[in-house]
């Protein structure tokens, strides 16, 4: 199992916040790259991004501190937030960016989505399936649609979608635990590889999702608070 540690921008600063509120922020950093850079020297292989600006406006507001993590970086970058057409997909590819991380235009228009899996290479394409009790949330977690996390999940596999980021929004940023039930019913249905994200706060937590036979998780909070060492979990699962 990967572990990705997680870079949230906003406002050009490296944050955290708690169930998605906007409102409720914490700022570890006014240098993301930086931050990425003390990710792959405490041993990550890949970094997740997420511009939450993006997310919440559907306009990219960090194309240009991305673009600057992928070419100072040396690891693997999957980036979302705010990526609703194909030219911001291909403009994050321009730049070294290996993955896209696809969240309402999966619900929205689905069509773009299977014509950007067709164009891609393999794994290239993720969609995050963000849910707030059992349902997919929209435009940076702002809106809740009626669609279910495992009905997208399955009608974005028919339409050529192998990789998925699934976070329960209401462990997201609380450092209890990460939704183990709904994960482990993602991962039983899930054909293709499954990422989880949200909650986690320890070792045990991290030994009971690769019990579920998950491909990777995301942790954020935990490393920034330091309640979890990336060099040491790294080492650990390795």
């Amino acid at each position: 199992m990967d572990i990705i540690p997680a870079i949230d921008i906003l406002d050009g600063q490296c944050v955290r916040l708690y169930q998605g509120d906007y409102n409720k922020k914490t700022v570890y950093s006014n240098d993301p790259v930086q931050v990425a850079l003390h990710w792959q020297a405490e041993g990550a292989k890949r970094i997740h991004i997420v511009d939450l600006d993006g997310a919440f406006s559907g306009v990219s507001r960090n194309f240009n501190t991305i673009k600057a993590i992928a070419e100072s970086a040396d690891i693997s970058i999957q980036v979302g937030g705010g990526i609703r057409n194909r030219d911001n997909v291909e403009a994050l590819f321009s730049v070294g960016v290996q993955r896209v991380v696809l969240g309402t235009i999966a619900v929205e228009d689905p069509a773009l989505v299977a014509s950007l899996c067709k164009d891609s290479k393999a794994n290239s394409i993720a969609v995050g399936l963000d849910a707030k009790d059992g349902k997919i949330s929209l435009r940076g977690w702002t809106d809740i649609s009626s669609v279910s996390a495992l009905d997208l999940m399955r009608d974005m596999e028919d339409i050529g979608v192998d990789y998925f980021i699934y976070t329960d929004i209401s462990r997201d940023g609380t450092l209890t635990e990460p939704n183990f039930e709904a994960i482990d019913e993602m991962a039983s249905t899930s054909r293709g590889f499954l990422c989880a994200s949200g909650g986690v706060a320890s070792i045990r937590h991290l030994e009971k999702l690769a019990a579920l036979k998950i491909e990777s998780v995301i942790v954020g909070k935990a490393f920034y608070t330091g309640a979890l060492d990336l060099s040491q979990v790294t080492a650990y699962f390795r």
